[in-house]
Formats: C-alpha cells, structure tokens, sequence
C-alpha cells in the first residue's frame, strides 16, 4: 500500500516538430508543478531530459548528425537514471516523430512505475503549422527538413 504522502511519479513524451514549442510546454508545466502542493524539494521534483543538450559546446549548439544517435542513448540512458533516482517528473523533450524513437522511454518509464503521458505540441500536417516551426525553431532547422519530418510524423 502506498503511504499518505506518496506522489505519483509521471513521465512526459514531447511530440513535435522542431520550433512547435515543446520546449516551453515543458518549462511551463514545470513552473506550474513546482507550485503545486508538493513536498518535494523544488530542486529534485523534475529534469527536462533533451537530446539537443548534448550538442551545445560551451553554450553554442553545433549539431552533428554522426552523433545523433550516440547522444539519443545517453539521453535514454539519464532519462532511466533520473527515474532510477526516483525523481518524480521526467520529461523527454524530443521530437520523437516516430513511435519507435519514444517506445524505450515509455517501456522503460511504465517498467519502472511512472504514469506515462504522451504531449503532442501543434499539428505537422498543417502547412501553417510547419511554416511556423521553420520560422521559430531555435536550431535553424528550414521549411524543407520541417516538412520531411512532418511527412514521416506517425500518429498515435
């Protein structure tokens, strides 16, 4: 049985095109559970796990498609370990386009008894919707790579 003040341990899956605001959905759920009735410490309640993260190099993001997916196993791997750890909000904050690019998070996420919550940011078959990625993604990304991935987008 579970005691009185156990919280229920939740992982978050972004979905979404680069520039669809996965990033700061993320930050604002944070914001709004941090001040939530938790008694928790602020510091230990949550960690946004990206695999863009691994690209910066001294705050510059340098992106380098060899390492894509050395970098989306470390990211897997901190992800698992921040559960194993027993944080209580984990958050993948990546496109995952596709199912089998999440499905180790969620398997691992349910495995280790989190509630699994899957967050699609925007719709990728609105011409509007990807024209506006392509403007406001922060890494660059053009219209063309936006709509190619938004052609292989799978729903759910």
């Amino acid at each position: 049985m579970l005691g009185k003040h156990t919280e229920a341990k939740l992982a978050i899956i972004m979905r979404g095109l680069p520039g669809s605001g996965k990033s700061y959905w993320a930050r604002e759920f944070v914001a709004t559970y941090q001040h939530s009735d938790s008694l928790i410490e602020a510091e230990k309640q949550y960690v946004i796990f990206s695999t863009d993260s691994f690209f910066y190099n001294e705050g510059v993001y340098q992106f380098n498609p060899k390492l894509l997916p050395k970098y989306h196993q470390l990211n897997l791997t901190a992800f698992i370990q921040g559960m194993a750890d027993g944080l209580p909000l984990v958050i993948c904050d990546n496109t995952n386009i596709a199912y089998w690019e999440f499905k180790a998070y969620s398997a691992a996420a349910k495995a280790l008894g989190y509630q699994v919550r899957i967050e699609q940011i925007g719709d990728p078959a609105s011409v509007k919707h990807q024209q506006l990625c392509a403007k406001r993604n922060s890494h660059g990304v053009p219209l063309q790579s936006i709509k190619r991935m938004a052609s292989m987008f799978e729903s759910i």
